[in-house]
């Protein structure tokens, strides 16, 4: 008996074994060798096919000055039928930052995160045939940018100025713009003494007779007072409204006209 329990028991670590082996391979070598690569392409790729391209171009400084307040823009327009874009930072304890569904937008996206330590810093871009393009780069951070208190928090001015949003849109061409929104908003992670997670979930934009622009899940790793920038498909004079929500069930809406005058800021 005890011989034929001890053959049961390496058959399922072997089979355990050959399970880890697959879930592993079933992904490309991760040129950046982090130790939550397999991890987090397993939580967000599943089977898909995965590899890593060079069109996402991940821009960010090379060195975190502020933890709290990171800038990434990434920039896939060179890719085809992009679908979904994602902003991930392995190594923070809330690793997705965004996930950004472009419907009538150029794959393009800029925004401010935070950043818990030195990390890898991607964007994996899912196209519309399933497959998953992925790049990205190590930062240099020194640490505590999820775990630290916001400023409005330490400040006590946050619950005055919560729910303050602005937006501009400029042309870039005929048919496209650049759309910027800002909100008010603290973006509390919970990773700090009692203070509970509290921050914006969602936002969708929309143009013209309500037709789809991009809609976008947005995690507390997003920097305080969050910045979006987009490319809409939408020309001089038209209407985009914004729609966010944050994880308290507050609403917050606005309207934007793209403006009529070509030339769009930086």
């Amino acid at each position: 008996m005890a011989v034929s329990i001890s053959i049961r028991t390496a058959v399922l670590l072997a089979l355990a074994a050959s399970s880890a082996s697959l879930a592993t391979n079933r992904y490309p070598v991760d040129p950046l060798a982090s130790p939550m690569w397999v991890a987090h392409a397993r939580s967000l790729f599943g089977n898909d096919p995965v590899r890593f391209d060079p069109r996402v171009q991940v821009g960010m400084p090379m060195i975190a000055e502020n933890q709290r307040v990171f800038p990434v823009t990434v920039d896939a327009r060179a890719i085809p039928d992009v679908v979904r874009i994602v902003v991930i930072a392995d190594l923070n304890p809330i690793p997705i930052a965004i996930d950004y569904r472009p419907a009538a937008a150029a794959a393009y996206l800029a925004t401010r995160i935070k950043l818990d330590q030195r990390t890898p810093v991607r964007a994996a871009v899912q196209l519309a045939d399933g497959q998953w393009l992925v790049g990205g780069r190590w930062i240099d951070a020194a640490g505590g940018g999820c775990s630290a208190p916001p400023v409005s928090r330490v400040k006590g001015d946050w619950a005055i100025h919560l729910g303050e949003m602005r937006g501009e849109a400029w042309p870039n061409t005929p048919t496209s713009s650049r759309l910027r929104i800002s909100f008010r908003h603290p973006m509390d992670t919970g990773l700090v003494d009692n203070i509970p997670s509290y921050h914006l979930e969602s936002l969708t934009v929309t143009g013209q007779g309500g037709r789809p622009i991009g809609s976008m899940d947005i995690w507390a790793a997003v920097a305080e007072d969050p910045v979006f920038t987009m490319m809409p498909k939408a020309g001089p004079g038209e209407p985009l409204r914004i729609v966010a929500r944050d994880t308290g069930g507050r609403e917050y809406r606005a309207s934007v006209t793209v403006a009529r005058q070509t030339g769009a800021k930086p």
